[in-house]
């Protein structure tokens, strides 16, 4: 906030300075200074810092986000509205930006608002879909601009999360695999991903991965 001569000649005239006719002198006032900070919009630095310890960003991830004024501004809607700043960051950095890079569009334009990438994301939380499910969910919002909710139920995508659904399904597969069942409890645990395959495979891919792994465990070791 401080100007400096950095050199000099003896006389102003050794520059050959000679006034402008068409431009008078500018006089700016401090209230004029006042004015434009206030109307100045949060500097990327300013934004960075605050998104890292508002959000518990990384300086990597944070750097990317305010790269672009309205990506930072796509991304801030969408970390408020779903309650999980960190995922609603992977999503951004990762599904959506490839989306709009393919399209060579910038967040303002993308046909996802931040509140529905933000449902989408306290979907997952909430496991009514899982990671995978929710990736393809967000290619077709990108496509149709239709909302995760509504393409959920028209896909019938939702996640099988009642542990006695769940348990009908391992008890089948168990029952349908008794040779992989004996060598399990011989001791050859790299089974343990037949058995999780082949549930999901049986649920079409909508049991809810973490409920099969424990119910599954406990299953096998009874």
């Amino acid at each position: 906030m401080e100007t400096r001569v950095m050199r000099s000649k003896e006389e102003a005239h050794d520059y050959r300075y000679f006034p402008e006719p068409d431009l008078p002198p500018l006089l700016v006032s401090r209230e004029f200074i006042q004015q434009v900070r206030k109307a100045m919009p949060e500097l990327p630095e300013d934004r960075r810092k605050r998104f890292m310890e508002q959000f518990g960003l990384s300086f990597a991830d944070a750097s990317q986000l305010v790269s672009d004024r309205s990506l930072a501004d796509y991304y801030e809607q969408a970390a408020e509205a779903s309650g999980n700043p960190r995922a609603a960051a992977n999503w951004i950095r990762s599904e959506l930006l490839r989306e709009l890079e393919s399209a060579n569009l910038s967040a303002a334009e993308s046909p996802i608002h931040a509140t529905d990438l933000a449902t989408l994301v306290r979907l997952i939380d909430d496991a009514k879909i899982s990671g995978k499910q929710a990736k393809d969910v967000l290619v077709e919002m990108f496509k149709t601009g239709k909302n995760s909710e509504l393409i959920i139920e028209e896909k019938g995508l939702v996640q099988v999360s009642d542990t006695g659904e769940i348990d009908v399904l391992i008890d089948d597969v168990i029952a349908s695999n008794p040779d992989q069942l004996a060598s399990y409890r011989s001791g050859k645990e790299a089974l343990f991903g037949f058995f999780v395959g082949q549930v999901i495979k049986a649920s079409k891919g909508k049991a809810n991965p973490k409920i099969v792994n424990d119910r599954l465990r406990a299953k096998l070791q009874a």
